[in-house]
């Protein structure tokens, strides 16, 4: 009798703990709205955003984010010079995954470049942030010919030892992340989620007014934190598969890359790629964290430019 009273009582906080994530994830939504338009890919919508008129730029966002992080700063200073598309990756923001499994990098890049194409974006400099650079470089590696040059800014690129955290194997885990993430989605406090992105930023402060713009209670909707669980559970085994391809792409690379990255290793991803390809320009900030298109935004959109430049050179 115990036994099944303790089930019944956790089938109804499973249950209760549904309903309070589904409240809460129609605030965030209300709170924090589709900023662009959608695109079609095969009856799929993709969310972007776009400003400005030029050549075309792609910006990817990283995990446990969406497009606003792109929209923070960095896409309306790119959009004087340039037409800058952000997109949401899938699952993340308001494009929806493709399916339950977990978007592979080269499923993100097919959509997100046929996105491109579908918008009339003119073979784009590239660039992707974290995640979202390992996204760029499978695009680079699958779709060479639809891009003009690649913009790697503290990205993963190269195979590394270690596993993942606690919460990505359990909200990844085919049993236990749909049991939990309810529970997750509905009673994470938001001075957690405020902190937590906070820390992304380390060593440096996150900016001023970031944590109000970046809309993180997206990222605790229950959609979103399975998708990004199943991203980061799939990353190393892929990254792994498409390094050995790193030599057919024979665009300009530009890599931004500080050296207090304390999640993605300077030593283990940038300058082995820097090293291995002649035409893969690399620059070291020293005492920069991890987001250096916002602590060092002047640094990305040099980057960026030398991109374009090289590509029409």
């Amino acid at each position: 009798m115990w036994g099944l009273g303790a089930l019944l009582l956790l089938g109804l906080g499973w249950g209760g703990s549904h309903l309070r994530a589904a409240a809460r994830e129609r605030q965030a939504e209300a709170d924090f709205p589709p900023e662009g338009q959608f695109v079609e890919v095969n009856g799929h919508p993709v969310h972007y955003v776009q400003r400005g008129q030029g050549p075309d730029a792609v910006l990817i966002h990283g995990m446990s984010g969406n497009l606003r992080d792109m929209t923070f700063s960095l896409l309306d200073r790119l959009a004087e010079t340039y037409r800058v598309t952000a997109f949401d990756r899938p699952g993340m923001g308001y494009t929806p995954p493709l399916h339950d499994g977990g978007e592979t990098l080269a499923e993100q890049a097919a959509l997100l470049s046929a996105a491109a194409r579908a918008l009339g974006l003119d073979r784009p400099v590239v660039m992707g942030q974290s995640y979202g650079g390992s996204v760029a470089l499978a695009w680079a590696v699958e779709f060479p010919e639809t891009l003009s040059a690649l913009v790697l800014t503290a990205s993963p690129s190269h195979p590394w030892d270690g596993g993942m955290s606690r919460l990505y194997r359990v909200n990844s885990h085919p049993v236990l992340g749909p049991l939990t993430i309810p529970f997750e989605a509905a009673w994470v406090s938001n001075g957690f989620v405020r902190r937590a992105t906070a820390s992304v930023f380390a060593p440096q402060e996150m900016p001023e007014g970031y944590a109000e713009h970046i809309g993180a209670a997206l990222t605790i909707r229950r959609v979103a934190l399975r998708a990004n669980a199943l991203h980061r559970a799939g990353l190393l085994d892929q990254i792994a598969a498409m390094e050995p391809l790193y030599d057919r792409m024979d665009m300009p690379i530009e890599m931004v890359h500080g050296t207090a990255d304390d999640t993605v290793g300077l030593s283990i991803h940038s300058e082995p790629m820097a090293d291995r390809l002649p035409h893969a320009h690399l620059t070291v900030l020293d005492g920069i964290g991890h987001m250096p298109h916002h602590v060092s935004e002047g640094a990305v959109v040099d980057a960026i430019t030398r991109a374009f430049e090289r590509s029409r050179a």
